[in-house]
């Protein structure tokens, strides 16, 4: 059974939904069964990379809202972090654009260590305060889950995995996708936010009672000749 998920490395709901999707799943029966795929879904993808910048100031220059009222709100995903068993450290966290993330995260799909390269991103952006538009920062990351470093540094400027980036944008979009982390649970169930795991274990379950009953999910009654995104049609 397929398990989709959209997923942008900084924010922070998705590093929570993420945790406490992994405990539903470590707790479910059929887990070995589950394929995880993971979707790029870029958060401000104007946003200029200032490292310089204190991320507190950027949050409510961003919100239009004072400063005082960006450290309530912080508050509130610290303490989400910190039930998920995660310490956020906001504070000392990079402004940057996380494209070249994603085209790293591109890489790392067909490496089959995409779960283990977002868990770095995450870390990286929202715990060390690295740099995650910063190319040596993306080959260390890379280089730690066994990914080569030649190719880590062609996927940073790759245009085929910068048109995947694209392609899971695009398919987000029309589903109605406005925010993530998103989860899609055999291409039928949408599970929006950064839900408990009591939550992922109920969709988790009922969806494969569905699967094994023969289920797969969306069904095709009709096709015919089309043209994909790829612009190939026959």
């Amino acid at each position: 059974m397929k398990v989709d998920i959209w997923s942008d490395i900084r924010c922070p709901f998705c590093y929570v939904g993420k945790k406490n999707f992994e405990k539903a799943l470590d707790q479910f029966p059929d887990k070995d069964k589950i394929e995880v795929t993971w979707h790029s879904f870029q958060l401000e993808p104007e946003l200029k990379t200032q490292p310089e910048k204190d991320p507190l100031e950027h949050f409510s220059e961003k919100k239009g809202i004072p400063i005082s009222q960006a450290k309530e709100m912080y508050e509130h995903v610290y303490k989400a972090g910190k039930e998920a068993g995660i310490a956020f450290n906001f504070e000392h966290q990079k402004v940057a654009n996380s494209y070249r993330a994603h085209l790293l995260l591109q890489l790392a799909a067909t490496k089959n260590v995409a779960n283990e390269t977002e868990e770095a991103l995450f870390i990286a952006q929202l715990i060390d305060g690295k740099n995650i538009d910063d190319e040596a920062t993306l080959i260390e990351i890379g280089k730690s889950v066994s990914l080569d470093e030649d190719e880590i540094k062609d996927a940073l400027k790759s245009d085929d995995f910068g048109m995947d980036v694209t392609r899971d944008m695009m398919m987000a979009n029309q589903m109605g996708v406005s925010g993530v982390p998103f989860f899609v649970i055999n291409d039928k169930y949408g599970v929006s936010g950064a839900q408990p795991p009591a939550a992922f274990t109920d969709v988790l379950e009922s969806s494969w009672k569905e699967f094994s009953a023969g289920d797969k999910g969306l069904q095709i009654i009709y096709g015919g000749e089309s043209c994909d995104l790829d612009g190939n049609c026959d």
